[in-house]
């Protein structure tokens, strides 16, 4: 089974409520998770794969808790080609251009470094969904099996 590394960036808890909840799936699967809320690029093991769950605040803002993870992506550079990981972008859409920026960024930034997406990004939308666990849950349970070859 795998180890996941769940790195969680949350201003209200919304984002480590959904964390908290696709743990639960993966280790209910059989894989070993671990939660950090504050990640830093040290912290990335190939040997992982890497769930990201991020709000955005401000005007498309990385939460500070997951800033210095940011920082160190753009500053230290450190080359993740052999990185796999999926990451979720929470946002609200009546932020227009800076809907779901954190985790918009933070896609490009791991790509930028050539770390590998497993899937395409799920972007969840507060003015849209009261509960984001749920859209986060069916969309990991869509592709959770493909761990199992990790």
């Amino acid at each position: 089974m795998a180890r996941i590394d769940l790195f969680v960036g949350t201003v209200y808890g919304s984002a480590a409520l959904v964390a908290e909840r696709l743990s639960a799936e993966l280790e209910g699967r059989g894989h070993r998770v671990t939660i950090n809320e504050e990640a830093r690029a040290k912290h990335l093991s190939p040997e992982r794969f890497l769930l990201l769950v991020t709000s955005t605040t401000g005007q498309g803002d990385i939460p500070d808790n997951l800033a210095p993870f940011a920082d160190d992506l753009r500053n230290k550079a450190p080359w993740l080609s052999p990185l796999q990981y999926a990451l979720i972008a929470m946002g609200d859409s009546a932020y227009g251009d800076t809907f779901c920026g954190a985790g918009r960024t933070l896609d490009g930034l791991l790509q930028e470094l050539g770390a590998r997406p497993l899937v395409p990004h799920l972007e969840i939308d507060a003015s849209e969904e009261d509960e984001p666990e749920r859209p986060a849950l069916t969309w990991l349970k869509g592709w959770a099996a493909r761990l199992d070859t990790l």
